[in-house]
This record gives structure tokens, C-alpha cells and sequence, in this order.
């Protein structure tokens, strides 16, 4: 495969650039112009999507063949940048602190090595800079553009402080987790706290409520399954000496298992009910259907850790966890495989002096490339021997 002599130097300075100028889900239009600029400087043909935000990309091989995707995403997280760094973020309160700016600019490499080694590919990759991932919506909008109905394979990719730079997560089956959010609005009758008679308190049955949510998981699933209820937050009130008229309660429910997912959206909703009615007050329930659990293709997975064993990368099983991910939208209707990339020890994703080590730019090209243009031909192979 042919190489490009300075593309680590190319990287860093598009790497630093994103790094600079974050911007929040389904407003990145700075880095959306500041993508296409690139990609038409580099002779790379962007397709034409309705998307106020966000690019996808083509680049087509020299023969006929599978048409394959590779997908970052290029928002960021409302986050007071507290790194050291020299490119540290120049937008008070926004910072990609989550790896997007690392993402989109390795896919950037991605295809200026795909657009160099076109004779290699047997198909065409198409290349997604996909937009608000940090709010479960942008997968979806490139789903309902129709760009990717074409697309018989989809990979994606997410930074992982859990490893050293030169060592990749692959595995089979859930790499991430079904994500619900839940609001919960309880209405009583508000009082003077000296006369709790005369009022219903919405506080009290919103502690209750609290208190038995968290019996869902330790009481009524499987201990060896996987589900978690998380509150994340509870207010009422705004004195010491009036009894509130409401109280506000919302949450996260993470699960692996469809069954799993429904039983516990069900008894949420119960016990809010049989609650409110216990201490006689009326709930108001919004339920916010997040993205799926990603589930990595068994055939795809063991090729991609063959690709990344060959170019002498280390191959570790992606760390467990019940973050979610709405690349998992894309396999609900596309084979799929989601990569962990490691970019060395740093604060957790999301900690404001979270940063990424940019020496695995150039590498992460390189191993998507090669992973890409082998699918391809692999796909292409697959079909001509079932001929």
C-alpha cells in the first residue's frame, strides 16, 4: 500500500485546528466547512446530502465491487478545556473531550490514503463525518439521508484511554450499551412546611421513588444479566420553609438485552405509577428512546483483528462498559464493526483535562485504510466465488 511521507505532520495540524474550534452537536458548521475545505483541496469528491451539518465523502476504486463505510463522528461536549495543552480549545465552555476532533481527523488520513491507493480498492468506501453523536441524533439523520442505503459493511471507531498507543479493542457481539433517559414529574399540593397535613408532598414521593427504582436491577432481573438504573437527578423546591408543588426526577436506564430493556422501561413506569397513587400525587412520565446496544459482526470482527495483527498492532477485546453509541443505529440495518483505538492513559472521556496522544493519527489511517481496501476485496472475493 502506498504511503504518504509526511502524513503525521498533514494530521497534527488539522488534529490541533479541531482541537481549538469544538463545537456542539448539530451546530459544527465551522467544522464542517473547515472538513470540506480539506477534502476539495485534496481532490476528494464529497457527496451531495442534505445535512446542515456534517460530510460524507466517496472514494471510488478502479473496479466494481461492495460499497463499504467508515464513520466518525465531529461534535463536541459543552466542557471548560482545564489541559495544558498549547492547542488547547479557544471556545470557553466547549471542548472535545470525547476524542471527535482525533475521529474525524484520522478519517481525514483515512481518505487521503484510500484516494492515493484507489487501484486497490474493489468498490467504493464512502466516508462519514457524522454530527451530533453526543446527543443520539446524527446517525440517524445520515440513516434518513439514503447515502449509506447502498452500504453492504460499516465500521466505526471511538478512542479508548484503556490503551497504549499501537494497541486496538476488537470484539464480537455488544461493545456498547442501549441507552433510555427518563423524566419524571411529580405534582403535589404545595404548603407551608408547619402544616404538611394540608399538602401533598412530592418530595417525600420522590424519595421513595428513588428507593425503589434501584430494586429494579438488585431485585427483579437476572444477577448475572446486565442492566443498570442510574438518578441523575432530583429537585424540588426552592426554600426551607414551603412544602413544593412539584418535584422533578430523571435518569438513565442502560441495558444489553431487548427483553431486558423492555421489562425495565415497564416496571419504571409502574412503580412511578403505584407510588404517585400511594402518596397522592400525579407523575407526569417522559420516556427518551436512546440508541440500541452495538452489536459487532462475529465474520467482520475476527477480519478486522487479522488486519490489525498483520500491521503489527496490539489486538485486546474492547473494555466492557454501558456507554452508549448511536453507531449502533447503523446496525440495526447494516453489518458492523466498532473499533476501540488505543491513545494512551489520560483523565476519563468527558473530564475537562481529558486529551488524546496525536501520535495515533497517522497510525489509525493507516490501519483503516488497509482494513478498508482489504474488506473490499475480501467482499468482492466472497461474491465471485459464489458465482
Amino acid at each position: 500500500m502506498k504511503t504518504i511521507e509526511n502524513l503525521q505532520e498533514i494530521l497534527e495540524k488539522e488534529f490541533k485546528w479541531f482541537h481549538q474550534h469544538p463545537e456542539l452537536s448539530l451546530e459544527e458548521y465551522e467544522t464542517t466547512r473547515r472538513i470540506k475545505e480539506i477534502l476539495k483541496r485534496e481532490n476528494i469528491e464529497i457527496l451531495d446530502v442534505p445535512l446542515k451539518t456534517g460530510v460524507v465523502a466517496v472514494i471510488r476504486g478502479q473496479e466494481s465491487g461492495p460499497v463499504v463505510a467508515i464513520r466518525g463522528d465531529i461534535d463536541a461536549l459543552p466542557v471548560y478545556e482545564e489541559t495544558n495543552l498549547s492547542y488547547k480549545s479557544e471556545v470557553d465552555g466547549k471542548m472535545h473531550a470525547c476524542g471527535h476532533d482525533y475521529h474525524l481527523t484520522s478519517i481525514i488520513g483515512t481518505a487521503l490514503l484510500l484516494r492515493d491507493n484507489a487501484d486497490k480498492i474493489k468498490g467504493t468506501v464512502k466516508l462519514v463525518f457524522q454530527p451530533a453523536e453526543e446527543v443520539f441524533a446524527g446517525a440517524l439523520q445520515i440513516m434518513e439521508s439514503g447515502v449509506l442505503d447502498d452500504v453492504e459493511l460499516i465500521f466505526g471507531i471511538h478512542c479508548t484511554i484503556n490503551f497504549p498507543v499501537g494497541t486496538v479493542g476488537i470484539r464480537e457481539g455488544s461493545v456498547s450499551a442501549a441507552v433510555d433517559r427518563f423524566k419524571i414529574e411529580l405534582k403535589g399540593f404545595g404548603t407551608h412546611a408547619a402544616h404538611p397535613e394540608l399538602g401533598k408532598d412530592p418530595i417525600v414521593a420522590g424519595s421513595a421513588l428513588v428507593n425503589s427504582l434501584q430494586t429494579i436491577v438488585s431485585r427483579n432481573i437476572d444477577p448475572f444479566s446486565v442492566g443498570l438504573v442510574s438518578i441523575t437527578h432530583f429537585s424540588a423546591g426552592n426554600t426551607w420553609n414551603v412544602i413544593p408543588e412539584k418535584a422533578f426526577i430523571e435518569g438513565t436506564v442502560r441495558t444489553l438485552d431487548k427483553e431486558q430493556r423492555k421489562f425495565i422501561k415497564e416496571r419504571v413506569i409502574d412503580m412511578t405509577k403505584y407510588i404517585s397513587s400511594t402518596y397522592q400525587v400525579n407523575p407526569e412520565i417522559e420516556w427518551i428512546t436512546g440508541p440500541p446496544a452495538a452489536n459487532n459482526d462475529k465474520k467482520w470482527s475476527e477480519f478486522a483483528k487479522k488486519v490489525a495483527l498483520d500491521r503489527k498492532l496490539v489486538v485486546e477485546p474492547s473494555s466492557d462498559t454501558l456507554g452508549g453509541e448511536d453507531f449502533a443505529f447503523y446496525q440495526e440495518k447494516i453489518k458492523g464493526v466498532f473499533i476501540h483505538i488505543g491513545t494512551d492513559e489520560s483523565y476519563p472521556n468527558h473530564h475537562p483535562k481529558f486529551k488524546i496522544n496525536p501520535k495515533a493519527l497517522s497510525l489509525t489511517s493507516e490501519f483503516l485504510s488497509d482494513l478498508l481496501i482489504k474488506v473490499t476485496n475480501e467482499i468482492r472475493k466472497g461474491g465471485e466465488n459464489k458465482k
